[in-house]
C-alpha cells in the first residue's frame, strides 16, 4: 500500500496530459493544423466551444509552448494563432490518435500514403541503429 504522504514524479503520459490533456486543446491544436488561424476562425474551427474557453485554453498552450500568439491588430488587441515545433510534434501525435479513434468507425478510412495511395503504419525507430522496434518497452527503458 502507498504511503499517503508520499510524493512521486508523473508518469511521462501524466506529464503529457498535464500539459494538453483536455478535448479543447487537442481540438484547438488540430484547428492549427492547416496553418495559423485568428480567435473567430478558431472559434469556427472547434465548434461547441464557448469563447472564455477558447482564451482560457491559447493562453495555456501558449504557456506550454505548443503556440504562439501573434498581434495582427493594436487597438484593440488581435492576435494570431499557430503551431510551434512542439505543437508540430504534438500534432503528429493527434494524428496517430485521429486514426486509431476511426478505426473503431464501420466507415473508417485508414491514412494513406499520398503518393501510392498504401495505407501508412506507425512504427517505433531508432535511427543510430536504422532499424524498426518492435516493442520499445521489452528492454524496459520506457513505460507509459
Amino acid at each position: 500500500m502507498a504511503d499517503a504522504g508520499v510524493t512521486r514524479d508523473p508518469s511521462p503520459l501524466e506529464a503529457a496530459l498535464e500539459r494538453v490533456g483536455d478535448r479543447w486543446s487537442l481540438l484547438i491544436v488540430e484547428g492549427l493544423l492547416d496553418g495559423p488561424r485568428r480567435f473567430n476562425e478558431l472559434s469556427a474551427a472547434v465548434p461547441g466551444i464557448a469563447p472564455n474557453i477558447l482564451t482560457d485554453r491559447l493562453r495555456r498552450l501558449e504557456r506550454e509552448r505548443i503556440l504562439v500568439a501573434t498581434p495582427y491588430q493594436q487597438r484593440p488587441p488581435r492576435m494570431s494563432y499557430a503551431l510551434t515545433v512542439e505543437g508540430h510534434d504534438l500534432a503528429s501525435v493527434l494524428r496517430m490518435l485521429a486514426d486509431w479513434g476511426a478505426r473503431g468507425t464501420p466507415d473508417a478510412e485508414p491514412t494513406r500514403h499520398g503518393l501510392c495511395g498504401t495505407p501508412l503504419e506507425t512504427r517505433w525507430y531508432c535511427p543510430t541503429c536504422e532499424v524498426a522496434v518492435e516493442d520499445p518497452d521489452a528492454d524496459g527503458s520506457r513505460t507509459l
